[in-house]
């Protein structure tokens, strides 16, 4: 029998294990264009095509038949660029282009970007993704990929990926199959190199003149005359209202990572921060500004990333995250001018930018046209090493180039970097997980004093909804669980889910915590919507607001509902992932903190009625609604060990912890319910309350009596072999 049992819940850990580290892997033996090229329609991807041929061996591309006739070839953007959007995976987008390198036919495919997904009309979608039909892929090589984007309000990110990838695969194709008279590019190694001798000039002005520094500067009358150029009437009759002559920016840049151009440039103090904060083959560009217009601007608050500026060259496109951001104190060049902004990019050693070679910075300026309509234009600043910071370098020796590359380490170190990025995230987590564990091995010694347990508990979900949620959008789903069944189907992989490590570490936190307490230990305290749950419902009460208590048969009948949902995803899931993405939009989750309600109004106000149904009813969504609940609460009926104390008289006849628990998870008869319980602990606040247990209120009672019989007391009573303590009790 103990040999079952032990094999039993061996094998329930080995589930767990595979279902909580499950994410749908991208990595696969085929190509992303063998898995959508059978779906589509020639005729739907290139007006008059009736066929596509088949894939070539040595290239992810296929022929582009009409009448019989190859006119072109078809491709898959992911298949050639790994450009990630918000949501962190690809975007799939089909171009085919024809045999003088101009895209005759597009279309996406497939894409997880949350904003598109929901919040962005589908017909702006198609719109913009014909506009790049047309698109003369040779003119673009040779103007090093300048053109005008079509932004869509409020998916700005979004549609500079989208751009991003459809322009470099489309070079990478157009050059790997000679289209329009272009051919690879040589892949002789470099022959000059930045020369860490160099030195340079220590006054400002010295450096504007020999190329150090290179200077963007717009008025506002310029800024007028573009977008009047544009033809869009709505933009013209908005025009900026400061004088002609106004300054509208002045924007100057340089290559810091540049030895010489660092030191003349940054005071000791940043030259030093600057060497610990780049990594092996890392550069760094210094952007300083000043003027109307912020080259910055505030989005990058909301989303991470900088949406003002990409630096370009050849088709290499890096845009900058808040996490390849410093602010620079001060400016160590004589006569250095006065500028409201002064910052550092960094330039990652992966991004395949070369210091060595010309690049522009281009700056994205947009004009409010409506409510939530914006036009958009661009301005280059153009940059390039002067010689003097150059060297030649000897021709390297020709070698032969490995037939494939090792993608399973390519794959390890670029997981390996995100890891390194996300250091100071880790330790935050890696601290939140140790003290939680704590205070769950010695809850008796962490629920004595009930004030400072309160407080502690309020701290700790604050840190959640605000660290965990809103600044690191690390908010588990039933979308990862559902993408378990398509990792299933195409290939388990542990590079994908090593992606993201915030969210590799609390799954596997979770799939520990449920053989060891339940699903409370996610629920209760690192759940970032439950904590936004409790904490507004936390004022509502200091705000007196009415609360109320479900009468007990009808809360049994509603706690099923969050089960049925699971289910009804499930199953959906089973025919279609991306539909049951869809449905899984009755998850909060995105729009509260992800998208911290910036989005379309339903979606808005479906999170806000959720919110103010747990003003009255703590926790409501927890309760009755919530799939990833139900989900956690299946499996976690292995767990191992029964923590919650409780005594015999617990619902015969005192009530106190059932009236008092948040999610009404404990039995009218006394008994705690595992599935409904987030392990929030009151009721082990409430096991040692001198004024609220009848139990502890007794005993202190007996031992005040006794104790004045003998001259001795105690006042703090040890329950620990009571008659009456009872461990917990499970429905």
């Amino acid at each position: 029998m103990l040999p079952s049992l032990l094999h039993l819940r061996m094998t329930g850990i080995a589930l767990l294990m595979g279902l909580f580290c499950a994410f749908p892997a991208p990595g696969h033996a085929e190509t992303v264009l063998a898995k959508y090229l059978p779906k589509e329609t020639a005729a739907d991807l290139v007006t008059g095509a009736d066929g596509f041929g088949p894939i070539q061996s040595d290239l992810a591309v296929a022929p582009v038949l009409k009448g019989g006739q190859q006119i072109g070839w078809v491709f898959v953007t992911s298949d050639f660029v790994g450009t990630t959007g918000y949501s962190g995976k690809p975007i799939h987008t089909m171009v085919a282009v024809d045999q003088a390198g101009v895209i005759i036919g597009i279309k996406l495919v497939k894409h997880s970007e949350p904003i598109v997904l929901i919040g962005i009309p589908e017909a702006k979608v198609k719109a913009l993704a014909a506009s790049y039909i047309g698109m003369d892929l040779v003119a673009e090589a040779q103007s090093g990929g300048k053109h005008d984007l079509n932004i869509i309000s409020g998916a700005t990110v979004t549609v500079m990926v989208l751009d991003d990838s459809i322009l470099r695969s489309g070079l990478k194709v157009a050059r790997a199959l000679g289209l329009g008279g272009l051919s690879p590019e040589a892949v002789s190694g470099p022959t000059v190199e930045i020369n860490p001798d160099a030195t340079a000039a220590t006054d400002w002005m010295t450096l504007e003149g020999d190329g150090t520094l290179r200077r963007l500067s717009l008025d506002v009358g310029q800024v007028n005359d573009a977008f009047v150029a544009l033809g869009d009437p709505r933009a013209t009759a908005k025009p900026e209202t400061a004088p002609a002559d106004s300054t509208f920016i002045e924007m100057q840049a340089a290559l810091v990572s540049v030895p010489a151009i660092g030191q003349a440039l940054l005071d000791k103090n940043d030259q030093s921060n600057l060497t610990s904060w780049l990594k092996p083959g890392d550069q760094a560009l210094m952007i300083v500004g000043k003027g109307l217009f912020s080259f910055k601007g505030s989005g990058y608050v909301r989303g991470g990333i900088f949406d003002r500026i990409v630096l370009v060259q050849d088709d290499v496109s890096v845009r900058f995250h808040d996490r390849d951001h410093k602010r620079l104190g001060s400016i160590a060049a004589k006569g250095a001018p006065d500028f409201t902004e002064k910052d550092l990019f960094r330039i990652p050693a992966d991004s395949g930018f070369d210091a060595t070679k010309p690049f522009r910075i281009q700056l994205l300026v947009q004009r409010p046209v409506g409510p939530i309509d914006k036009v958009f234009t661009t301005f280059d600043l153009a940059y390039q090493l002067p010689p003097k910071y150059l060297r030649n370098i000897a021709a390297p020796v020709e070698t032969a180039a490995p037939a494939t590359s090792d993608e399973a380490a390519a794959q390890t170190a670029l997981w390996q970097k995100i890891w390194r990025d996300k250091t100071a995230e880790i330790i935050v987590l890696a601290a939140m997980l140790a003290v939680l564990t704590l205070v769950f091995f010695f809850q008796g010694i962490a629920t004595r004093n009930a004030r400072a347990f309160y407080w502690f508990r309020i701290g700790f979900l604050t840190v959640t909804l605000v660290f965990l949620g809103w600044y690191a959008n690390a908010q588990l789903s039933v979308v990862n669980l559902m993408a378990l069944f398509g990792a299933l189907v195409s290939g388990f992989s542990w590079q994908a889910f090593l992606l993201d490590p915030l969210t590799f570490i609390l799954w596997f936190s979770v799939a520990a915590a449920l053989l060891f307490w339940g699903r409370g230990a996610y629920c209760g305290w690192l759940c970032p919507f439950g904590a936004l749950q409790e904490l507004t419902n936390k004022v509502a009460r200091a705000l007196h607001i009415p609360q109320w208590t479900l009468p007990w048969g009808l809360h049994e009948r509603l706690w099923p509902l969050k089960y049925m949902i699971f289910l009804g995803l499930f199953g959906v899931s089973l025919m279609s992932i991306e539909q049951a993405e869809h449905y899984a939009e009755i998850e909060p989750f995105k729009t509260a903190i992800v998208l911290k309600f910036v989005r379309a109004w339903p979606f808005v106000a479906y999170v806000a009625a959720l919110l103010a149904a747990g003003l009255f009813v703590e926790r409501f969504y927890c309760r009755y609604l919530c799939p990833l609940g139900a989900a956690l609460a299946i499996p976690a009926r292995l767990r191992m060990f029964d923590w919650l104390k409780r005594y015999h008289d617990c619902g015969k006849p005192c009530q106190t912890c059932a009236n008092e628990c948040m999610v009404q998870a404990i039995h009218p008869t006394g008994e705690i319910n595992p599935n409904e319980c987030v392990n929030c602990l009151n009721c082990q606040v409430l096991y040692q309350s001198k004024t609220k247990c009848p139990v502890v209120i007794r005993q202190v009672k007996r031992r005040a009596a006794v104790g004045s019989a003998t001259g001795q007391s105690d006042a703090s009573p040890d329950l620990r072999n009571h008659p009456n303590v009872k461990g917990t009790r499970n429905v």
